[in-house]
């Protein structure tokens, strides 16, 4: 798949494609409804498939203080956006500036003429230009305009719409299997393993600390069954805590991962330190609470792995 940063990356031979247009945060089943309408139809067409997408998250620009926590950092999205058969991603550095533009100054500069768009797939409620004022049917205005088909896609879910808003909630109850559900893969972080306080080490279950920087939505405090990806794109079974410790006080919240079946258990060989790694969240196994005595906290990680084993060993069946 193409990557291209900004409207200068694009190739002026790249006519004809199919477009599509969104923030895509988390890439959830939503958003791939659209993202597989598009693949389809680029492919009839013989065109180029090509997802436009912005850095930040316009919320982030126009609302710092309020803005919406990110499902995924940028290397996930377009990692995900490249799952799904795009053959290009436009990414465009998204300002103040660039919101200012009418809704047919961004159709036209972009769409238009930088992507030579034969169609363009969009959901009901798109919204575009300066203070969203391009609707679905103004699309459909300019398309007749311009000389570009524009297809809509219903929205997916039965009872409820699939939306990032959803994904959050759901993690933020640490509901992270129903997270799950709406993404369509398990939610992940990604992030440096740094140096911690040892005491999982300390206490014969010794932890991968993600960096303070992961991108990611932290879930709820709590223990979790999961994955974690190391830079060789080894898939290790893993418990996973998130929390700030409260046996021994702490204050932070931290996301560490045991790792189960290491090759060679306590051997120092194994040093996932200064690798970016992915951790994934398939289940969660109880929540997070203080235990009277570091006996009782042992013989808790020990049945946590135990059941964290289990869990993994049905999702792999």
């Amino acid at each position: 798949m193409h990557y291209w940063k900004g409207l200068d990356a694009v190739p002026t031979d790249v006519a004809p494609t199919v477009v599509t247009i969104g923030n895509f945060d988390g890439v959830h089943l939503g958003h791939c409804e659209v993202l597989d309408a598009v693949v389809s139809l680029a492919k009839q067409r013989a065109a180029k498939s090509v997802a436009i997408t912005f850095e930040p998250h316009p919320a982030l620009v126009h609302r710092p203080d309020s803005a919406p926590e990110l499902i995924m950092g940028l290397a996930d999205r377009v990692d995900t956006l490249a799952s799904v058969g795009l053959d290009a991603v436009l990414m465009i550095h998204y300002t103040l500036e660039f919101a200012d533009q009418s809704a047919e100054e961004f159709v036209k500069s972009i769409i238009v003429d930088t992507l030579h768009a034969t169609a363009v797939v969009v959901g009901h409620d798109v919204r575009f230009g300066r203070n969203n004022s391009g609707d679905f049917e103004f699309m459909q205005e300019l398309g007749r305009k311009y000389g570009f088909d524009v297809i809509g896609v219903d929205d997916v879910g039965d009872k409820r719409r699939l939306s990032s808003t959803w994904v959050r909630e759901e993690l933020a109850a640490g509901n992270v299997e129903a997270a799950a559900s709406i993404l369509g893969r398990p939610h992940r972080m990604r992030g440096e393993v740094v140096h911690g306080a040892a005491r999982g080490r300390e206490l014969g279950f010794p932890t991968a600390n993600l960096s303070s920087d992961a991108s990611g939505i932290i879930p709820a405090d709590g223990v979790y069954a999961g994955w974690l990806v190391d830079e060789a794109d080894v898939r290790w079974p893993a418990a996973i805590s998130v929390g700030s410790n409260p046996t021994f006080e702490g204050i932070s919240r931290v996301v560490e991962a045991h790792v189960m079946d290491r090759p060679d258990e306590g051997v120092e060989d194994f040093d996932l330190y200064g690798q970016q790694v992915i951790v994934e969240f398939v289940s969660h196994l109880r929540p997070m609470v203080a235990y009277r005595g570091i006996e009782a906290l042992i013989d808790q990680m020990a049945e946590d792995v135990e059941q964290a084993r289990a869990v993994l060993a049905l999702e792999q069946h």
